[in-house]
């Protein structure tokens, strides 16, 4: 009997920015990790192979999601050097898969799903977790998870205040005149990491810095992080001391013990166990872990980003792509 064709939906970048609004992202990324932490998922581990020809690295990251239900997986290659020459550094596709059948429904490109979903992760946690009279936000790096950031928070909890570091001048310039267009009502450029985090009531570090940045010394009472740049063991944006004083949470306990090493340093340091993780994040918005306690409470949220987050964002793209006609109809 002959197979019906199957059509697959090819989508993007431009129209994965257009179909994946920060609110719904936000809200969808919030219930994926409130399944994450009930068991509702299935995700092995992220993956790497180094590329031999360069500095580089393809990723991927499979997963299934309970509710709503679909699975996929994400190719990425990871290229450091590429933001120099005008290129994102994480380029690659989505796959997503219609759970009936197994069939293949729709391929999106990846690097803009991923910023938007790493980024309104941030916004669920600091919503769980920061100070309900949080007022000034301090962003440290200046690339596209920084602006999707400033996107994020300035769509669906917007700040007074915004303070921008990076390492380059010209591109922290850049970046906080990116914050004036989005609408941030009052924007500076700090002089150095320690300056924008003296000022800060909730900081997001998006550097994949390889050695520490921002130090426990540096951060007020009562601040919230989140820490998203470094995603490899070998990466780490904050040091020991910081780890230790705060209350940490995690996206995902599997992924944490082996890619935090933010973490993992302090745990080899002596400086704390693996019982310093409090809890996921699925776990504060359920209510079955304590988030935070006190106003002069620091809280981390350890990003690393897991499929379910991917998943259930670009399963929002395919159905706003089958509602508005958009994306491009292959046959295979």
């Amino acid at each position: 009997m002959q197979q019906p064709a199957l059509e697959l939906r090819v989508i993007s970048a431009r129209e994965v920015r257009e179909l994946l609004p920060f609110g719904e992202c936000v809200a969808a990324v919030e219930q994926a990790m409130r399944g994450v932490s009930a068991g509702k998922v299935l995700m092995p581990l992220r993956q790497f192979m180094p590329v031999p020809a360069g500095d580089g690295r393809l990723a991927w990251m499979p997963g299934y999601l309970g509710d709503p239900e679909c699975f996929g997986i994400k190719l990425l290659s990871l290229f450091p050097g590429n933001p120099k020459v005008g290129l994102s550094s994480h380029v690659g596709l989505y796959l997503l898969y219609e759970s009936a059948h197994g069939r293949p429904v729709a391929i999106m490109e990846a690097s803009a799903l991923t910023a938007i979903r790493t980024a309104s992760a941030s916004v669920v946690a600091t919503q769980a977790l920061a100070r309900p009279d949080s007022r000034t936000l301090a962003i440290i790096g200046t690339g596209e998870e920084a602006r999707s950031h400033i996107d994020a928070f300035q769509a669906v909890r917007p700040f007074e205040r915004v303070i921008v570091w990076g390492r380059n001048a010209d591109a922290t310039r850049e970046c906080a005149e990116y914050a004036l267009a989005a609408g941030c009502v009052h924007v500076e450029i700090a002089d150095s990491v320690a300056a924008a985090a003296a000022e800060a009531d909730v900081i997001c570090t998006v550097t994949g810095s390889p050695t520490a940045l921002l130090s426990g010394r540096d951060v007020r009472r009562g601040t919230h992080l989140c820490l998203v740049g470094a995603s490899i063991p070998s990466s780490r944006e904050v040091d020991d001391d910081l780890v230790a004083l705060a209350r940490f949470f995690v996206d995902y306990r599997g992924s944490a013990m082996v890619q935090a090493g933010e973490l993992l340093d302090a745990i080899k340091a002596g400086r704390v166990t693996a019982d310093h993780i409090l809890g996921e994040i699925g776990e504060v918005l359920s209510g079955t872990v304590p988030g935070r306690l006190a106003d002069e409470d620091v809280t981390v949220y350890k990003s690393l980003g897991v499929a379910a987050q991917d998943l259930v964002s670009a399963l929002l793209v395919y159905r706003h792509a089958l509602e508005r006609g958009l994306g491009t109809a292959a046959e295979l």
